[in-house]
């Protein structure tokens, strides 16, 4: 078949239908063998629980082309045991990790054609997911649930390069206190969304969310954790009960250690410390580091002093380091790259 005929240096980071998809279907008590299928479309009962109640988690992670010409996955086993933290959550049957890693693997073989070449700044990107199937109208978890993974090339998540953005602080808060803010469950997501289409109207990239208790702690935007560096070069992160593990930013922190060793702090950040760091920035899935540039706290401006024009010199050497360790560049850790044979 050979490789698709695709212009890959000017895709967006958006949905393109790929060959094969994996399904398996968990029904009296047990999952099925799961299988490779052409069909993309989901047929479910109109009163289906996911539609009914949102009993839906997903995943996301990406495959690439490394410079010696190998196609890879990056931490697999990491998005198992968190979409498993998700489904005990909300009361879905979990996925064996060793079936999610090798359902992972098999699909995006059955599309190895769509994986981007290297260098053209695109990668496969991966969304295993998981809903309540059968019909329920009562509240209840669903009795039957599917388990899918659908694999679309997409090109860099920002084009024209990775541009410092402007985030507010949110008055609306994205999770309840001891409620889903640490799971991947797709309502965390529909709560952000009219946050994140005023946020755009009124010319701020991202909302910038505090802990919902007191809002007074920093936690992480809707769809991003953050990152801080203090002038002294320590790099520190928000710590709380109520924000999703990021796979990235337990990547970047093990790289800010061990490959940059750059002292790392995780521990609840007040608001009102930001004007105190020199740089900022956004980490996840989609963009690796999205520098930030400016603050608002409701009208009152906070500037990063590095990172108003560009990334800034240490995320950058974080972004710079673990894309690297992800492209074949710089040596991995033991455990971190599967290779697609």
């Amino acid at each position: 078949m050979g490789k698709k005929n695709l212009d890959w240096a000017n895709l967006p980071f958006g949905y393109i239908k790929t060959d094969r998809r994996f399904v398996a279907n968990y029904k009296d008590g047990a999952w099925d063998s799961g299988k490779l299928i052409k069909d993309d479309k989901v047929r479910i009962s109109e009163c289906a629980c996911v539609l009914q109640y949102a009993q839906t988690c997903f995943e996301g992670l990406k495959a690439y082309t490394t410079k010696d010409g190998r196609i890879v996955t990056f931490r697999p086993d990491l998005n198992a045991e968190r979409m498993e933290s998700s489904c005990k959550r909300l009361e879905m049957p979990v996925f064996p990790k060793e079936r999610f890693v090798k359902a992972v693997i098999d699909t995006i073989k059955a599309n190895i054609n769509w994986v981007p070449p290297f260098g053209s700044g695109a990668t496969l990107y991966v969304r295993p997911f998981m809903f309540g199937s059968n019909a329920v109208i009562g509240v209840k978890p669903a009795d039957e649930y599917q388990f899918r993974i659908l694999v679309t090339p997409v090109g860099p998540y920002f084009k024209g390069g990775v541009k410092p953005i402007t985030v507010r602080i949110s008055d609306i808060d994205r999770a309840a206190p001891h409620g889903t803010g640490d799971i991947k469950a797709g309502l965390n997501y529909a709560m952000s969304l009219y946050n994140i289409v005023d946020a755009h109207k009124n010319g701020f990239a991202e909302n910038m969310y505090t802990d919902p208790a007191t809002h007074t702690y920093i936690e992480e935007t809707g769809g991003a954790n953050i990152l801080f560096v203090t002038k002294d070069g320590k790099l520190v992160t928000p710590k709380s009960g109520s924000i999703l593990p990021s796979i990235t930013r337990r990547s970047l922190v093990q790289v800010a250690k061990d490959y940059l060793h750059i002292e790392v702090e995780e521990r609840q950040i007040n608001k009102n410390e930001l004007s105190d760091f020199v740089e900022c920035g956004l980490c996840g899935t989609a963009a690796v580091i999205s520098p930030i540039g400016k603050i608002n706290d409701h009208g009152k401006e906070i500037l990063l002093p590095s990172g108003m024009e560009e990334m800034g010199p240490v995320l950058s050497k974080l972004r710079e380091t673990l894309t690297g360790i992800q492209m074949g560049e710089i040596e991995a850790p033991e455990g971190w790259i599967y290779e697609i044979k």
